[in-house]
């Protein structure tokens, strides 16, 4: 693959690295009070945008083959929003006592509290060929459930701004991602046909918008003289995020593959991914709701913006490794369920 082929593919993750030096270079572009005026485009505008073209998206319409499925996503669902969070609680209580900057552990936090990606995990499950009707419910479903839960779980293990009250942090979700995502859903039964004909770019388009929130939000963090990050602290917290991203496949791995479990080798295959992705484009806008008024907002963010490329690298160079053990197990189970020739007695001689 070639270098420009290359830059095309992986285009959002450079241009992450692009608007983080743009901030860096002249901060108070994007600051809050100055020329794009933040607080009003991309608090109401940008976030709006985001989930009005999650709506447009999300073919919820195709789901139905997958919903009978309810023991994988009750698995899928309970580790993504329960587990992950409470475990990331559990593992940071350990952690609070060695010198890793507190504001990037409760950026870990945030990840652990995060619903499942929109792309990610379906794109991957499709590559390996496991079951990609349960990978896109679950991620159309855990994007529903995470609008309501994750800022439920934000607020249970790290609190709210102390300048935004708890009833006005659910009026803007509910005016900027409940109200946008309900009106893609109906705009998109009326154009469904034009948009299967077309295929807009849904993901570039948000991918575009998300970094305009992820340059605010940095303009904020260089604009700020008491804000401070270590190379120590960031070195730690991504071996910490690509040791938990292995941990957590592994364990998902192991429980959808028990004797008694039920699960196929195609459902494991979305169980690991679809459990284990976090959610950059849900998870960015809610943090700028939940935690509007924080001056260490961007440092919270860090990790977050750092899980999203880890998962999908990892994903994508354990495709090989996973489509090759699925492809062995299933021949192994369709061996063993192959009805055995009946033995032939010798007759009386």
């Amino acid at each position: 693959m070639g270098l420009l082929e290359r830059l095309r593919k992986e285009w959002f993750i450079l241009g992450i690295v692009l608007v983080i030096a743009a901030a860096r270079l002249e901060p108070t572009v994007g600051v809050k009070g100055g020329p794009l005026k933040p607080e009003i485009t991309i608090t109401y505008i940008a976030v709006s945008a985001i989930f009005f073209n999650s709506g447009l998206s999300l073919k919820t319409e195709e789901l139905t083959s997958a919903l009978m499925h309810v023991k994988l996503h009750l698995f899928v669902q309970i580790f993504t929003l329960v587990f992950f969070p409470t475990a990331i609680w559990l593992f940071l209580q350990l952690l609070s006592i060695t010198p890793i900057n507190e504001w990037l552990l409760k950026g870990l936090q945030t990840v652990g509290c995060m619903p499942p990606p929109v792309s990610s995990a379906v794109i991957l499950t499709k590559a390996v060929g496991g079951n990609e009707a349960a990978a896109i419910f679950n991620s159309a479903f855990g994007s529903f459930l995470g609008i309501v839960i994750t800022p439920l779980l934000l607020l249970l293990f790290l609190g709210s701004s102390s300048s935004v009250p708890f009833t006005s942090i659910f009026s803007q979700l509910f005016m900027t991602v409940v109200v946008p995502l309900i009106i893609g859903q109906i705009v998109r039964r009326y154009i469904k046909d034009w948009l299967e004909r077309k295929k807009p770019p849904f993901g570039a388009i948000s991918s575009c918008v998300l970094l305009m929130i992820i340059y605010t939000t940095f303009c904020d963090t260089f604009a700020n003289p008491n804000i401070d990050l270590d190379k120590f602290s960031l070195i730690i917290i991504v071996f910490i995020i690509f040791s938990i991203q292995m941990s957590f496949m592994f364990l998902t791995f192991l429980f959808s593959t028990r004797n008694n479990s039920s699960f196929t080798p195609a459902d494991t295959v979305a169980i690991v991914f679809c459990s284990t992705h976090k959610s950059l484009t849900l998870g960015i806008p809610m943090l700028k709701i939940v935690f509007a008024g924080y001056e260490h907002l961007s440092l919270i963010s860090v990790p977050l913006l750092i899980y999203h490329p880890a998962q999908i690298l990892l994903g994508s160079l354990l495709v090989p490794t996973i489509k090759s053990w699925m492809v062995s197990r299933q021949k192994a189970l369709k061996l063993t369920r192959q009805p055995k020739a009946p033995v032939k007695l010798p007759g009386p001689s």
